[in-house]
């Protein structure tokens, strides 16, 4: 049987969780202005960091007493950070349903051995909110990067808590709203939503959380890399551009180019509509065909941007090989980039559907995803 290939093809294949697609508008001589060679003590290297982050707080709309800093190591050296450097003070809710948020699990549990309640969900599941005691600390991812579960909103979160709240929201931030009154420490990495380079992460800390530092010194020893205080203050410098380590200005500049696209596309607000209507299109899609399915299985926790799917038809008889083969269908179409499911995560795909990515290719890509599925099933009963 032949199977007729759709005629329109995505203007950008990319669909990628990160690094993820750059903004529409991205050209390489965009970074033209680019302090290379210069050093990021120098003026002109501390005025493109300070707009870093003070561009970063106007988009978000992060209160003026937090403090943002650019640290090193991307999400994951933000996370590690706060967790070395606040955890042990009181007990530790640790939150997990998909891969990262184990991750964090393992740090606390194993390599800290912080006194922690452990509370988990499977794929597609979250964890039971009305359970949270917030006399503890409480770490948890806000979007779920290799799941597509997310928290619904920040209303679960005591608004009278004594504990901390430590949120890994590197898939979230630009493309949902983040309540900061509820957040004490919030993390994220530029080469998300905002479609920015890697290695580069964002720690933001409320005066909750600074409090903390300056009052509590934990029990191990905190390599250079993780230390926000020194003589039992903290060192400001970090929060002004003075980045612990060294830092790429082509990054740098790449995500200031970021910023000003955001701000082109409506701010936050624009951004949180281009990622609803790609998600919204995937939703469509698959209650409109009944072998695909979200991972998600409540509507009201479903991610806007790692949107992940699982194939749900009978026939299928080897779910990770068959996701597999169709991501390398669509790949080597040039259609879809990257769509595979992580690999820690039930067998499936997973679209990026941030604000970088245009609804007009999600939609173009997603009859090829339909011609994929049908090829393969075709192949699998040849084969039989």
């Amino acid at each position: 049987m032949t199977i007729e290939r759709p005629a329109a093809r995505p203007a950008n294949p990319r669909f990628s969780s990160g690094p993820c697609a750059k903004p529409p508008t991205f050209e390489l001589n965009k970074l033209a202005g680019a302090a290379l060679g210069r050093s990021h003590r120098a003026a002109v290297g501390k005025d493109k960091l300070k707009a870093a982050i003070e561009g970063t707080r106007e988009l978000l709309g992060i209160p003026a007493d937090y403090r943002i800093g650019i640290v090193p190591a991307s999400d994951t050296g933000a996370v590690e950070m706060a967790l070395w450097s606040l955890l042990g003070e009181r007990k530790v809710e640790m939150l997990a349903w998909e891969s990262f948020g184990a991750g964090w699990v393992t740090d606390v549990v194993k390599q800290l051995k912080v006194d922690a309640e452990v509370k988990t969900a499977d794929y597609g599941q979250i964890v039971d909110l009305a359970s949270i005691d917030f006399n503890n600390d409480v770490v948890f991812t806000w979007n779920g990067t290799t799941s597509g579960v997310r928290v619904p909103n920040g209303d679960w979160i005591a608004d009278d808590r004594a504990g901390l709240t430590i949120c890994d929201a590197t898939s979230a931030a630009f493309a949902m709203d983040l309540p900061w009154d509820k957040l004490d420490v919030t993390t994220f990495s530029w080469q998300k939503v905002l479609g920015g380079e890697a290695a580069h992460g964002m720690l933001i800390l409320s005066p909750r959380a600074v409090e903390r530092l300056e009052s509590y010194t934990p029990a191990w020893p905190l390599p250079k890399i993780f230390r926000l205080t020194k003589g039992g203050k903290l060192i400001e410098g970090i929060f002004q551009g003075a980045t612990i380590n060294t830092p790429s200005m082509l990054a740098v500049e790449d995500y200031l180019f970021a910023l000003d696209w955001a701000r082109s596309v409506g701010g936050l607000q624009g951004l949180i509509a281009r990622a609803d209507a790609n998600a919204q299109a995937i939703f469509e899609f698959c209650d409109q065909n009944d072998w695909i399915d979200n991972l998600a299985e409540d509507p009201a926790t479903r991610s806007n941007t790692s949107v992940c799917l699982k194939f749900t038809d009978p026939r299928i008889r080897d779910g990770a090989s068959f996701a597999k083969a169709v991501a390398k269908r669509l790949e080597t179409e040039n259609v879809a980039l990257d769509i595979g499911a992580y690999r820690d995560a039930p067998a499936g795909l997973r679209i990026w559907c941030g604000g970088t990515v245009e609804t007009s290719d999600i939609q173009a890509m997603l009859p090829w995803l339909k011609w994929a599925f049908e090829a393969e099933i075709a192949a699998q009963a040849e084969a039989a």
